[in-house]
């Protein structure tokens, strides 16, 4: 398929229905910097793949790869996963309190961390991106709704952290179920190598994100 040819609203690539494309590349309107003239997204990266001597075929796959990719990051931001599982559950969390709840779950365990660390409005504010009266509003949501309690450290008695509580430990622990009941279901009819595969390939491709565009606090050496 030429490469012209991807920008429709409902395209079929090897076989395979891609829509949204256009939708992702109308939010970024370019300009030629010769002309001031309207440039599409793809007369602006074409030739830089094509300068890395990639091949028509190896440029459609990119273009759709990141076409996917813009797709999946928009529906993580909306938060569209946690809000779709939270209303199964009945939870009546909005998905900003759900991913501040699961960051204290993460902060506590010492996931993505060199160690567990007490979980504070700061960190909450780190974890989530967020400025720290923002995040100490989310708290005091999820306090009112019997989910977190405010204690004093065990370090040091005059900080103030969060703690889950049994309704929250119960709340994620059926979020984890009806998650990976989900997650069965998308990989029912992928056969065993498919998911080797992608799992090899999408570490391998995270990894290299990582690299490419490392945090701040998570410098890669080059």
């Amino acid at each position: 398929m030429p490469i012209t040819d991807i920008c429709q609203p409902h395209i079929n690539v090897k076989g395979r229905q891609l829509t949204g494309l256009c939708e992702w590349r109308n939010a970024m309107p370019m300009e030629d910097p010769k002309t001031n003239l309207p440039q599409s997204y793809q007369d602006r990266v074409l030739p830089h793949l094509r300068a890395a001597g990639l091949s028509n075929d190896v440029a459609d796959a990119l273009l759709v790869l990141e076409a996917e990719q813009f797709q999946y990051m928009r529906r993580i931001m909306k938060g569209d996963v946690p809000q779709s599982l939270m209303e199964e559950l009945d939870a009546g969390l909005e998905a900003t309190q759900f991913h501040a709840l699961s960051a204290i779950m993460r902060i506590r365990s010492g996931f993505g961390r060199t160690e567990p660390t007490e979980p504070t409005v700061g960190l909450l504010a780190e974890e989530l991106c967020l400025d720290p009266s923002r995040a100490s509003r989310i708290a005091a949501d999820l306090v009112d709704r019997g989910l977190i309690l405010r204690g004093a450290s065990q370090n040091d008695g005059r900080r103030s952290i969060l703690a889950p509580t049994e309704q929250a430990q119960a709340l994620l622990n059926a979020f984890l179920d009806a998650k990976w009941a989900r997650t069965l279901r998308l990989f029912a009819d992928w056969s065993d190598d498919d998911i080797f595969a992608f799992s090899r390939l999408f570490a391998r491709y995270s990894e290299g994100m990582r690299q490419q565009y490392p945090a701040r606090h998570d410098p890669v050496s080059k």
